[in-house]
């Protein structure tokens, strides 16, 4: 089958059966049509027998699942039996432009006008995946950086060596050694693709004579072996913004591997590594801190001093706080660009001394035997399984 028996051939309807049709529905249309059309069934009969070849090609194409996509895909594009060949106008939707003939689409293939258009599309950009010819995007490149905790929250302003490729600077990307330039490649005559049928399309792929250039370097650069490229490192001062976490990947537009033929240059993708912090760690934009307070601190209350990374704060512990109760200072996490900002949370922590003086263990004791009335654990009698 051709590309434009996918325009205008209506398989489906060869068929008998509906768009959605599943492939056992669009089988046994097949082999009922087939049943009663088959030349053996219908001898001398001109009609039956076109009829049997229609069939047969419809149930070709839909029973590939391959070949049943592109058909779809190409009739989507087109117009579902949108043209027709003919007489002028035919077929087209609105009643026809005067003087447009389907077939002088498809018959131009030579001449440069919209038969290339169409016949480039089914060969390279549709169904062929052909390689472009004109700009192209270069390449992301990544790399990665290793801050510390503090200059993670700070923001921070760091080297980054790279690696990249682009134009050899001898040959200026022509590939040929100075003095000396290349030829049109007599292969695929300066295209870069060539192309082979199968199945009825024409699919197009890099040229191999040329590697897809379209020109033959014959003296070949000494500095890029005619490739046309070299390789280069080069160091970038790349700003990491305040509150990156770690993980987080940050893009600088642009900063990437060049274009090719005038193309954009790619991005440049930096994945931010983060040390732990010795006291904080991270929840988002909260930032977390364990504080240890004496049993007296938590019971009689008392001000605390707070580590936080714009300086030191004062928390107000209330009496009666218990070991693991988390206070909440609000603002004082970590910033974002823009202004926000998270929370800095502080985890009281009751410290039990390991050693104690003879003041302290008779202070203690006092303390027990003053409060020996009241048992913290008595809820736990009254638990049952």
């Amino acid at each position: 089958m051709s590309a434009r028996d996918y325009v205008e051939k209506d398989y489906y309807a060869a068929l008998g059966v509906p768009k959605d049709a599943t492939p056992s529905d669009i089988k046994k249309a097949y082999r009922k049509l087939a049943t009663t059309l088959h030349p053996d069934k219908n001898p001398d009969d001109k009609a039956a027998e076109e009829r049997f070849k229609e069939v047969s090609e419809a149930y070709d194409v839909l029973s590939d699942e391959t070949k049943r996509r592109e058909y779809d895909e190409a009739r989507a594009l087109f117009g579902s039996g949108g043209f027709r060949g003919g007489g002028p106008g035919a077929g087209y939707p609105g009643g026809g432009v005067p003087g447009f003939d389907i077939n002088d689409l498809f018959g131009r293939a030579g001449a440069g006008g919209l038969g290339d258009a169409f016949s480039g599309m089914f060969s390279g950009g549709l169904f062929g995946g052909g390689r472009g010819r004109g700009p192209r995007r270069g390449a992301d490149v990544e790399t990665d950086v290793t801050l510390s905790f503090g200059d993670a929250l700070r923001g921070a302003t760091v080297p980054v060596r790279l690696t990249t490729t682009g134009p050899c600077g001898t040959c200026r990307g022509s590939g040929a050694a100075p003095g000396t330039t290349s030829k049109e490649c007599t292969t695929c005559h300066g295209a870069g693709v060539t192309t082979r049928n199968q199945g009825g399309f024409a699919f197009s792929e890099p040229c191999r004579a040329c590697r897809g250039k379209g020109r033959v370097v014959e003296v070949p650069c000494p500095t890029c072996a005619g490739q046309g490229v070299a390789t280069s490192e080069k160091t970038l001062n790349v700003r990491v913004p305040q509150g990156v976490d770690d993980g987080q990947r940050v893009r600088l537009a642009g900063r990437g591997a060049p274009g090719e033929r005038g193309g954009p240059p790619g991005d440049l993708l930096v994945t931010v590594h983060v040390t732990p912090h010795e006291l904080f760690t991270r929840r988002g934009d909260d930032l977390l801190i364990t504080v240890p307070v004496t049993f007296a601190e938590a019971a009689l209350g008392t001000l605390l001093t707070v580590p936080t990374p714009d300086g030191p704060v004062t928390v107000k512990v209330p009496s009666g706080t218990s070991s693991g109760r988390t206070l909440r200072v609000r603002g004082r996490g970590v910033k974002r660009s823009g202004g926000r900002a998270g929370d800095l949370l502080a985890t009281v922590q009751v410290a039990v001394p390991q050693k104690l003086s003879s003041d302290a263990r008779e202070a203690l004791e006092k303390y027990a035997a003053a409060t020996a009335g009241d048992d913290p654990r008595a809820h736990l009698q009254e638990v049952s399984l």
